[in-house]
């Protein structure tokens, strides 16, 4: 006979067991596989399935915070028309594919077009740390600075020391952190800042237990935004890691973009409204958004999505840049665990006659992720996509080019958690400069990588493909 104590732990399993199903079914309205998956693990799982769900399944943007975002959004739009001034219409010489993207990211309620920028590729990440030193100590009025990731380590600390000494300056400075990425920032480091002036906020999904510590919705962006004329914002996080002084990853290999004119006031919205989102704070003044120099001749977008909008941004875009590609396609990333509807893309433009190219990690910090992106590789290389795994260090960097014409840079990841959980940003590059560049990059790359082929993967041990598709059940929350 059971004693009370277990007959009692018995049925309150079972009654919260109906609640979160109930909930699930009522409330998931993704894929039907991602429903029966956590169905699945509350049943199976009690309380830990349950406990694994309040923390990873659920989406805690509420609808007053969506309505919050669209009120700043319309306050930029209706009180600072110099944003739209710079937004262009669509090119007569813009090629079929540019044309879609270009309507696709409107109806995403993403920002036009703009011409006149000065926009560099950086993939060295030393430089990429001193262009951001260069711009913070440039600074004569604002500093706007976000990071998923801020470690409070010695590049960290360096960094920290120069915004102090443009706040001590008279700079008017705001630092954005996410709560879960930069969870080791803590009082200690961040009294200095405080002390000197400098606006410090984290942004967090909400103030409950389970929405503060949630794993997902984090803000995964990286922007440095300087006198509303510089913006700089990619893949690179803020530590000493990424400069390579990390031996269990060593060299890092990330891309990030210095960008000058019209397209960084679009940057500066973002942070405005990520801003606003965490304290409340409008910024919509001019003094933020002043009149951007004529910088260049390139014609960029800033694209930003979140759990917050509509639809899911970044998940669209890729998807359509995979499907409007007619010769050659190449993406790298630092986390590869497509989607299903991803999958099928490469597939298809692989099938098509598309030249698709994949560079993918040789190691990370997590050994799961890898397994669940690996995977996916015969599906793929039977398909005709060639995929590469970079092993000099730490892939990190996140671009996309279509043909000669299409280039996205910036912080999204190829996986379920930046294209449908995460807040990301990047910069929609339209031209063929940028593609020649990046191309170059990815060709050097290439370089210190290993090709993946099929009569590799047939003569992998079963219990290595075992736990890739072990990893691979996983793949809707990493």
């Amino acid at each position: 006979m059971p004693s009370p104590l277990t007959l009692a732990s018995l049925v309150v399993g079972y009654l919260v067991t109906l609640v979160l199903v109930r909930w699930v079914v009522l409330n998931k309205k993704e894929h039907p596989v991602s429903t029966v998956a956590w169905i699945l693990a509350i049943v199976l799982l009690p309380y830990f399935g349950g406990v694994l769900y309040l923390f990873f399944g659920i989406n805690r943007v509420e609808r007053r915070k969506r309505q919050r975002r669209k009120a700043v959004r319309e306050r930029l739009a209706k009180d600072r028309p110099r944003i739209a001034k710079y937004e262009i219409p669509v090119p007569e010489e813009f090629s079929e594919p540019e044309r879609q993207i270009v309507h696709l990211l409107k109806n995403c309620e993403s920002p036009g077009l703009t011409r006149g920028n000065a926009i560099e590729i950086l993939d060295d990440t030393n430089i990429i740390t001193r262009r951001i030193e260069e711009a913070i100590m440039s600074a004569q009025k604002s500093i706007h600075i976000q990071f998923y990731i801020w470690q409070p380590d010695e590049t960290g600390q360096r960094l920290r020391d120069r915004l102090i000494e443009r706040a001590q300056a008279g700079v008017k400075i705001r630092f954005l952190y996410d709560q879960i990425g930069s969870m080791r920032l803590n009082r200690t480091y961040l009294q200095p800042m405080l002390d000197a002036g400098i606006q410090v906020a984290s942004f967090l999904p909400g103030l409950k237990f389970f929405e503060r510590w949630s794993f997902n919705l984090r803000n995964h962006r990286k922007l440095v935004v300087v006198d509303g004329r510089i913006g700089l914002t990619g893949g690179m996080n803020i530590g000493d890691e990424h400069l390579g002084r990390d031996k269990s990853f060593g060299r890092w290999r990330d891309t990030h973009l210095e960008v000058r004119g019209p397209a960084v006031l679009q940057m500066e919205q973002v942070f405005a409204e990520d801003w606003y989102y965490a304290t409340q704070e409008d910024l919509t003044s001019m003094d933020y958004f002043p009149e951007p120099d004529a910088s260049g001749d390139r014609v960029a977008q800033v694209v930003s999505g979140g759990p917050d909008s509509d639809d899911p941004t970044f998940h669209m875009l890729f998807f359509a840049a995979i499907n409007l590609a007619q010769r050659r396609l190449r993406l790298m990333t630092s986390y590869f665990v497509p989607t299903p509807a991803l999958v099928t893309a490469l597939s298809a433009a692989a099938l098509r006659g598309v030249d698709v190219q994949i560079i993918c990690p040789g190691k990370s910090a997590s050994l799961v992720t890898i397994y669940a992106g690996r995977s996916y590789y015969d599906t793929l290389l039977q398909a005709g996509c060639r995929i590469y795994e970079y092993r000099r260090g730490m892939m990190h960097a996140k671009t996309i080019t279509v043909d000669d014409d299409w280039s996205f840079v910036g912080s999204p990841n190829f996986d379920a958690r930046s294209l449908l959980l995460n807040f990301e940003m990047g910069v929609a590059m339209y031209g063929s400069e940028e593609v020649a560049e990046l191309n170059r990059q990815f060709d050097r790359d290439v370089g210190h990588c290993h090709e993946i082929t099929l009569p590799e993967r047939l003569r992998h041990p079963k219990r290595r493909v075992f736990l890739e598709n072990i990893a691979r059940l996983f793949s809707p929350v990493l």
